[in-house]
Protein backbone atom coordinates (compact mmCIF):
# COMPACT_ATOMS: atom_id res chain seq x y z
CA UNK A 1 0.00 0.00 0.00
CA UNK A 2 0.64 4.00 -0.35
CA UNK A 3 2.34 6.09 1.97
CA UNK A 4 -0.23 9.32 1.09
CA UNK A 5 0.76 12.92 2.68
CA UNK A 6 -2.07 15.21 2.55
CA UNK A 7 -1.27 18.67 3.23
CA UNK A 8 -4.39 21.23 4.48
CA UNK A 9 -4.18 24.85 4.77
CA UNK A 10 -7.70 25.25 3.97
CA UNK A 11 -9.34 28.10 6.53
CA UNK A 12 -12.64 27.48 8.53
CA UNK A 13 -14.16 29.11 5.94
CA UNK A 14 -14.62 26.83 3.15
CA UNK A 15 -16.73 24.27 5.28
CA UNK A 16 -17.13 22.05 2.48
CA UNK A 17 -13.28 21.80 1.09
CA UNK A 18 -12.37 21.60 5.25
CA UNK A 19 -14.13 18.53 5.90
CA UNK A 20 -13.36 17.07 2.38
CA UNK A 21 -9.75 17.05 3.30
CA UNK A 22 -10.24 15.25 6.32
CA UNK A 23 -12.98 12.87 4.72
CA UNK A 24 -10.07 11.91 2.35
CA UNK A 25 -7.52 11.38 4.89
CA UNK A 26 -9.79 9.41 6.95
CA UNK A 27 -10.10 7.34 3.49
CA UNK A 28 -6.45 6.75 2.98
CA UNK A 29 -6.23 4.75 6.42
CA UNK A 30 -9.75 3.01 5.76
CA UNK A 31 -8.70 1.88 2.42
CA UNK A 32 -5.18 0.76 4.02
CA UNK A 33 -2.77 3.47 3.05
CA UNK A 34 -0.61 4.87 5.68
CA UNK A 35 -1.53 8.50 6.13
CA UNK A 36 1.03 11.29 7.20
CA UNK A 37 -0.82 14.60 7.50
CA UNK A 38 -0.15 17.79 7.86
CA UNK A 39 -1.83 21.06 8.33
CA UNK A 40 -0.69 24.63 8.34
CA UNK A 41 -1.63 27.95 7.88
CA UNK A 42 -5.22 28.88 8.88
CA UNK A 43 -6.02 25.21 8.34
CA UNK A 44 -4.75 24.70 12.13
CA UNK A 45 -8.11 26.65 12.96
CA UNK A 46 -9.90 23.38 12.10
CA UNK A 47 -7.91 21.40 14.94
CA UNK A 48 -9.56 23.34 17.62
CA UNK A 49 -12.91 22.30 19.40
CA UNK A 50 -14.96 24.60 18.69
CA UNK A 51 -14.18 24.96 14.79
CA UNK A 52 -13.93 21.11 14.33
CA UNK A 53 -17.60 20.85 16.31
CA UNK A 54 -18.72 23.75 13.89
CA UNK A 55 -17.95 22.66 10.88
CA UNK A 56 -19.67 20.84 8.24
CA UNK A 57 -18.90 20.11 5.08
CA UNK A 58 -22.07 19.87 1.93
CA UNK A 59 -22.00 16.65 1.46
CA UNK A 60 -18.28 15.49 2.84
CA UNK A 61 -19.34 15.06 6.68
CA UNK A 62 -19.04 16.11 9.96
CA UNK A 63 -15.33 17.61 10.57
CA UNK A 64 -15.51 16.12 14.09
CA UNK A 65 -15.94 12.78 13.10
CA UNK A 66 -13.31 12.50 10.72
CA UNK A 67 -10.90 13.97 13.34
CA UNK A 68 -11.85 11.45 15.60
CA UNK A 69 -11.45 8.96 12.90
CA UNK A 70 -7.92 9.90 12.17
CA UNK A 71 -7.27 10.02 15.39
CA UNK A 72 -8.00 6.94 16.18
CA UNK A 73 -5.68 4.95 13.77
CA UNK A 74 -2.54 4.49 13.23
CA UNK A 75 -1.18 7.97 10.86
CA UNK A 76 1.53 10.71 11.60
CA UNK A 77 0.26 13.89 12.13
CA UNK A 78 1.63 17.15 12.37
CA UNK A 79 0.29 20.54 12.40
CA UNK A 80 2.72 23.63 11.69
CA UNK A 81 4.13 25.16 15.06
CA UNK A 82 4.78 27.75 13.67
CA UNK A 83 1.15 28.42 12.19
CA UNK A 84 -0.33 27.94 15.70
CA UNK A 85 1.70 30.34 17.49
CA UNK A 86 1.10 32.85 15.29
CA UNK A 87 -3.21 31.96 15.50
CA UNK A 88 -2.56 31.85 19.56
CA UNK A 89 -3.57 27.99 19.35
CA UNK A 90 -1.59 26.23 22.13
CA UNK A 91 -0.34 22.45 21.64
CA UNK A 92 -3.13 21.28 23.95
CA UNK A 93 -5.83 23.13 22.21
CA UNK A 94 -5.11 20.72 19.45
CA UNK A 95 -8.00 17.53 19.37
CA UNK A 96 -5.97 16.02 17.39
CA UNK A 97 -4.25 14.46 20.38
CA UNK A 98 -1.55 12.47 18.59
CA UNK A 99 -0.50 15.25 16.19
CA UNK A 100 3.09 17.01 16.85
CA UNK A 101 3.78 20.63 16.25
CA UNK A 102 6.45 20.55 13.13
CA UNK A 103 8.46 22.94 11.38
CA UNK A 104 9.11 23.42 7.74
CA UNK A 105 11.46 20.98 7.53
CA UNK A 106 9.28 18.16 8.38
CA UNK A 107 6.68 19.09 5.81
CA UNK A 108 9.52 18.77 3.06
CA UNK A 109 10.50 15.69 4.45
CA UNK A 110 7.40 13.84 4.24
CA UNK A 111 6.85 15.34 0.63
CA UNK A 112 9.75 13.40 -0.04
CA UNK A 113 9.34 10.48 1.53
CA UNK A 114 5.74 10.08 0.59
CA UNK A 115 4.80 8.25 -2.48
CA UNK A 116 1.84 10.72 -3.21
CA UNK A 117 1.03 14.38 -2.06
CA UNK A 118 -2.52 15.76 -1.53
CA UNK A 119 -3.31 19.39 -0.55
CA UNK A 120 -6.41 20.83 0.04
Amino acid sequence: MARILVHITTAPSDTTKAALAFLVAKTIMAEGHQLALFVAGDGVHLLTDKVAQATEGLGTGKLSEHLAAIDAGDAELYFSGLSAKARNIATEDIVLRKAQPAMPAKLVQLTVECDRVLCY
